[in-house]
Parts: structure tokens; C-alpha cells; sequence
């Protein structure tokens, strides 16, 4: 056993170091949604690791497609004309599955390497275009779009703002006006704007699902100033919206969609970027045309898309997307219940298997170390949840069940209740 009291030399992500040092959760085990420290305590996994771990955990077969695939060829670069079986297969599977025509994609680590990928190319295919002076970048208030580069700087979470200088040329609009958008264009004026980013829910920014209408709005605002609208599916796409991209369900089509999570459930790091074929042309059906100067050692790693394949086929075959139209409900009814707690001043959720408890108002405004609190309260009552700014969030696998769901509802209302009793 790790002793989780001894000074660690970790540098957890998020994490003050000066408290977790020595107080760190030591994850030994997990099984479908159970996870288990290294003292032999279960919890139910309410947030399945990172948003992402979709299928569930200790699946052999994703282990066992890995397994096999290391075997014949473990690691190889993909620059240049080199491609390996699993990759040809995953990406044609993804073009196939994509809501845009003629679908190419582009592969990396993660979701903080897809949105540095949608940044790069949308302004690379203006350039390509005619257009090079469409250079400006639009997030929302609230976004979280990973890290890396152009991620932090689109980030519509201030305390991410870090480590500058930015990146020039991005734009922030509120995240729930859709005229907000259409404002912001035409004061920076329509011939300077590339692209606009958009969650179909915002996750990390609170669990946020849009208002009726407004996903449609904003691509047809897009669409007519001749913007790229870019959905970053990283949390929402593969079943946690009931669809395989998450955009799907608001019936638009985007220029891109940038992927990871729950592409693989977590097993292996893989993210990407899905993309119109109206947008790779210029980098596709021209002789000659320049290469798009951009890559990963880790694009294409064919461990990754073994692993990706392996999910893909378990979503499918065990009807997992149509498993959470089921679920979305049953989760927001679970939280309902907390409706009325002292703690509790929104419950937010009903837009795929993603769901909130904000904080209320004025005890946050009392006390801004509530969410942690809570989220420690839970925990020791058997259930992982995740703390955020102003929201205590959940995103379960889609194999959870309803009598997982009372585990959950038990905890919660046992670690609200010690907290507000203080």
C-alpha cells in the first residue's frame, strides 16, 4: 500500500500543492463505475475520472485491442505518407460517423491539442482563402477549452488567464446570447473574425446547457459572416449527449469538431479534430499545396486508435448512446432532489448525461470554499464528485444505473447536510 501521507513529488494539475502533498487520494482500483483507494475504500465514480471515462472502467476488451496492437507495432509517426492499419480505420470510421460531408481528421493527444489544431487551421484557411486578415479567435464567457496555447487564451474562465503574454486576435462574448455574437462581429467587422468556439454544454464553466435555440442561432450567425463555428465536443461528444459528436443533437452542422475523452473512454490519450470538407480543400485538392505545418510525435499513435476502435465498438454494440437518453433523465431527476437544500441554489442538467448542483448565491458569496467542501463531504460518504467554482458537477459513465444513482443521492445528501450543519 502507498503511503498517501508521505510527501509526494507529483505536481498534481489543479491541485494547491501545499495541501495536497501530503493527503494525496491514492486510486488502486476500478471496475465499470466503482473505484477503490489504495485502503480498500469504494466509491462510486459520479464524474467517470474526467468526464471521459464513457464505456466505464476495466473493460478487457479495450485493454486486450491494446494489448494486441503493441504487440505488432506499438508506436510509429504518422508525418510525411506513414500511416498504420488501426489509424486508415479509426479516422474512416470518425469521417463516416461525422455530421459534416466528405470528413477528414486530424489526430493528436487530447483536447487541449485539438483546439491548438481548430485555431491553427481556421486561420490557416483563410489565409489559403484570399482572406488572411481573418485572424480573430470568439469564445464565451464561462469556456474552458483546455491549456495549451490558444486554449488559454480562449478560456472564458478568468482564473485561467496565466503565465501571458496571450495569444493576439480572441474575443470573448457572453455564453448565453447568441446577439452577443452577432454584436461582437460586427464591431471587430465581419472580414476580421476566423472562428467561433462553442461547447454544445459547457462543462467545465459549470455544467451549463444552452437555452432553446441559441446552438442553432449562433451557426447561422456564423454562417452568414462567412465564420468558422467550431464545436468543441471534448466533454459532449461519444454518448454524453445521446449522440456520437454531441452536435448532432441541435440538428447544425459545423466546420469543425474538436474531439477527445470519451473517444477512447480515457483508456489511451487521443483527441482530434473532425473537418468539413469544405474546409480542408485548400489543404486537400490543390497540387501542390504547401503542407498544413502542424503536428504531434503522438498523431496516429495506432496503441490510441486500437484502444478508440475497441470503444467505439462497445458504445455501439451495447447501445450505450441510446442508453444515455435514458440516463440524462434519470440523473437530473436524481439531483432534483436536492432542489430545495439550503446549499443548493440551481440544479442544472437535462441536456445529455451532465449535471450540476450550484451553490447557492449568498452562502457562496459567505463561504467561496463551499464546492470543495461538499465534494469532501461526498467522498467520505462514498461517492467522487467534482468541485468547480461556484458548482459541485457530475458526468457517470454511461453504464450507470439507477441503483447506482442512490449511492450517489445518499452521499450527496449526507455530505450537504454535515456541510450545512457545519
Amino acid at each position: 500500500m502507498v503511503d498517501s501521507h508521505a510527501d509526494s513529488s507529483y505536481w498534481h494539475p489543479f491541485a494547491a500543492m501545499g495541501a495536497v502533498r501530503r493527503s494525496e487520494l491514492v486510486i488502486s482500483r476500478a471496475d465499470d463505475v466503482w473505484v477503490w483507494d489504495d485502503a480498500g475504500t469504494r466509491y462510486f465514480d459520479a464524474t467517470a475520472s474526467l468526464w471521459c471515462v464513457n464505456v466505464g472502467h476495466g473493460r478487457r476488451e479495450i485493454a486486450d485491442a491494446v494489448h494486441r496492437q503493441m504487440l505488432e507495432v506499438a508506436t510509429y509517426q504518422t508525418f510525411g505518407d506513414i500511416i498504420n492499419p488501426p489509424v486508415r480505420e479509426l479516422t474512416a470510421r470518425l469521417a463516416a460517423l461525422a455530421p459534416m460531408p466528405g470528413a477528414k481528421v486530424f489526430l493528436g493527444s487530447g483536447g487541449g491539442d485539438g483546439i491548438d489544431t481548430a485555431a491553427k487551421l481556421a486561420r490557416e484557411y483563410f489565409v489559403r482563402t484570399g482572406e488572411p486578415g481573418r485572424t480573430v479567435l470568439i469564445s464565451r464567457t464561462n469556456a474552458y477549452h483546455g491549456t495549451h496555447g490558444f486554449g488559454t487564451a480562449l478560456a472564458g474562465m478568468p482564473p485561467n488567464h496565466i503565465a501571458g503574454p496571450w495569444i493576439p486576435d480572441t474575443a470573448t462574448v457572453a455564453h448565453d446570447d447568441a446577439e452577443a455574437l452577432e454584436a461582437e462581429i460586427a464591431r471587430l467587422g465581419a472580414d476580421r473574425v476566423a472562428a467561433f468556439f462553442c461547447e454544445p454544454v459547457i462543462g467545465a464553466g459549470g455544467v451549463l446547457p444552452p437555452a432553446p435555440g441559441y446552438i442553432e442561432r449562433t451557426r447561422e450567425i456564423c454562417e452568414r459572416h462567412g465564420v468558422l463555428f467550431v464545436a468543441d465536443a471534448v466533454i459532449c461528444g461519444f454518448g454524453r449527449l445521446g449522440t456520437w459528436f454531441g452536435i448532432e443533437r441541435f440538428g447544425v452542422v459545423p466546420d469543425l469538431i474538436v474531439f477527445a475523452k470519451g473517444i477512447t473512454s480515457g483508456y489511451q490519450p487521443l483527441g482530434g479534430v473532425v473537418v468539413h470538407e469544405r474546409i480542408a480543400a485548400p489543404f486537400w485538392d490543390e497540387p501542390g499545396a504547401a503542407p498544413f505545418r502542424h503536428g504531434a510525435t503522438y498523431a496516429g499513435h495506432p496503441a490510441a486508435a486500437a484502444a478508440a476502435l475497441a470503444n467505439l465498438d462497445i458504445l455501439d454494440g451495447e447501445g450505450l448512446l441510446k442508453r444515455a437518453d435514458e440516463l440524462e433523465g434519470e440523473l437530473l431527476g436524481a439531483l432534483q432532489t436536492f432542489a430545495d437544500h439550503p446549499l443548493v441554489g440551481e440544479v442544472r442538467g437535462g441536456t445529455g448525461v451532465l449535471g450540476a448542483l450550484g451553490i447557492d448565491p449568498e452562502r457562496l458569496a459567505a463561504d467561496p470554499g463551499l464546492p470543495a467542501k461538499i465534494a469532501a463531504a461526498v467522498r467520505s460518504r462514498g461517492a467522487l464528485v467534482r468541485p468547480m467554482g461556484s458548482a459541485v458537477a457530475f458526468s457517470p459513465a454511461l453504464t450507470t444505473r439507477p441503483e447506482h444513482l442512490e449511492v450517489l443521492v445518499d452521499a450527496l445528501r449526507g455530505g450537504l447536510d454535515a456541510v450545512a450543519a457545519g
